[in-house]
């Protein structure tokens, strides 16, 4: 395969998996963008958590509702990344464990009515789960995304939006698809 067969390949790909996301995801979309929008419009806050590539989405995410994705002149909308203190990251982790580095963040700052967003590529994150066991017991509202199987966290949340692929890539190209999509929504309903 060349270079350009491979990147065409790529594209296709990812554009199926797009494809099968209106298929299947949409309804799930549409829950959690009601869940977020909701706890927004009752001064609540939105926390994001994940591993490696899906805590810089997270990150990046989060940055999007609080600084603005399409408009920097409408007011920031509460959103905290659980991936960003590394000094209790680090600290917490070294002390106790890393399985419960988000749960004790939301013990610290989620309230109830306030929406948890998870992602975890293969479903089996355990601090991940921790976190979204946490929230439940604060009724936090939680959101999950995850990947085709769903793994550990397929029954899990109060909505679970599973990206119809396999392929870690094409996962995490449909999260930050969606989070993009919940964002750009979540601010439509602030103006």
């Amino acid at each position: 395969m060349t270079i350009r067969e491979n990147i065409a390949r790529q594209l296709v790909e990812s554009a199926e998996t797009k494809k099968e996301m209106v298929e299947l995801c949409l309804s799930d979309i549409e829950k959690a963008a009601e869940l977020m929008i909701g706890a927004v419009q009752k001064k609540k806050k939105i926390l994001w958590c994940g591993n490696g590539g899906s805590a810089a989405q997270c990150q990046h995410l989060s940055t999007e509702l609080v600084g603005g994705l399409r408009s920097h002149d409408r007011k920031a909308i509460p959103s905290v990344s659980l991936t960003t203190d590394s000094s209790l990251l680090t600290a917490w982790t070294n002390d106790t464990d890393f399985e419960t580095v988000f749960s004790r963040q939301v013990e610290a700052l989620g309230e109830a009515g306030d929406v948890l967003v998870s992602l975890s590529t293969s479903g089996n994150s355990k601090n991940v789960i921790e976190a979204i066991k946490c929230a439940d017991t604060r009724g936090i509202h939680t959101v999950v995304l995850t990947g085709k199987s769903g793994g550990l966290l397929q029954n899990s949340g109060s909505v679970t939006i599973r990206i119809p692929s396999d392929d870690t890539q094409r996962i995490q190209e449909g999260h930050i698809t969606v989070g993009h999509i919940l964002c750009e929504l979540v601010e439509n309903s602030i103006r």
